[in-house]
């Protein structure tokens, strides 16, 4: 495979917006996978997900990992962004390619954080793409829809403040417990719950990832 020809990289928003913007243009389907509502913000933003006058309905796919619905104000702007613009919507607990597959013919792939600024792959081989486009579809069958999965999550989003403040104060289990008002089997449950929610193994990891979604 010529590397060079098959896949561009691009550092940053901005150069990434440059070279892809036309595609949202242009594309009828577009399918977005990611971990958090920032990875894609300036590509996929309601403006780009609208189809011009005269063009064939677009079909949009998003899915995304439950720590977006952990903070309500995000839960909410995934839940308007949907209805406005008609996106299918559906939260996975499963690890995901942060992706954006164009028409099954090209892929932009996130990349690591670096001095700030992230770093995206351009796929144009048809080989690679039909991958790609291979894996997005394993996550979605698999995955919940939106309206589903945010009932689930309801009970672990009003809590998730207090019992992550009390992890990061280092409290024990007992303490915790009374100080929610529930017992130390219900409070370790929920905690696990918040863990899977957030993707993490440990309660360190949970405290990382919290942080990092601007949930503490």
């Amino acid at each position: 495979m010529q590397t060079g020809e098959a896949v561009a990289v691009v550092q940053g928003e901005e150069e990434l917006l440059a070279r892809t913007a036309h595609l949202f243009a242009h594309a009828t389907e577009i399918s977005c996978a990611a971990n958090d509502l920032g990875t894609w913000v300036v590509t996929h933003g309601p403006q780009d997900a609208v189809a011009p006058p005269g063009r064939d309905v677009l079909r949009l796919r998003k899915v995304f990992r439950p720590g977006v619905l952990l903070d309500p104000v995000a839960a909410r702007g995934l839940a308007r962004a949907r209805d406005e613009h008609g996106a299918h919507v559906r939260i996975t607990t499963e690890e995901v390619n942060e992706t954006i597959l164009f028409d099954r013919r090209l892929a932009i792939l996130a990349g690591d954080v670096r001095a700030g600024r992230r770093s995206y792959g351009i796929v144009t081989q048809p080989e690679a793409v039909q991958g790609v486009a291979s894996l997005f579809e394993a996550v979605w069958r698999s995955a919940v829809d939106l309206d589903v999965f945010d009932a689930r999550i309801a009970e672990i989003r009003a809590i998730a403040p207090q019992v992550l403040d009390l992890l990061g104060q280092g409290v024990k289990d007992e303490t915790a417990a009374r100080a929610m008002g529930m017992g130390v089997r219900t409070y370790r449950r929920r905690v696990a719950e918040l863990m899977a929610a957030l993707g993490a193994t440990s309660r360190f990891q949970a405290g990382v990832r919290a942080r990092e979604l601007g949930l503490v």
